[in-house]
């Protein structure tokens, strides 16, 4: 293998792993993609999070809104 195929491998699985851990982390929360699935909880969580303004910084609350904002266009309260 050459010195250029090996580095892009290593490269590769190293991005894998991060995204696998990154994704599987369950102190992170619900996903953009998770919300955007279940778009009822994204509403329900994005109302909480509107109703109280300390919440809205959270990532959860992040991601909910984001989650909306991709499916509907504009943020739903």
């Amino acid at each position: 293998m050459k010195k250029g195929s090996l580095i892009m491998l290593v490269t590769a699985v190293l991005a894998l792993t991060v995204t696998v851990f990154k994704t599987s982390n369950a102190e992170d929360g619900k996903s953009v993609a998770w919300y955007s699935a279940n778009i009822k909880a994204a509403q329900a969580k994005n109302k909480q999070c509107h109703d109280d303004s300390t919440l809205q910084a959270t990532p959860e609350c992040v991601n909910a809104l984001h989650a909306l904002e991709i499916s509907f266009g504009t943020p739903r309260k």
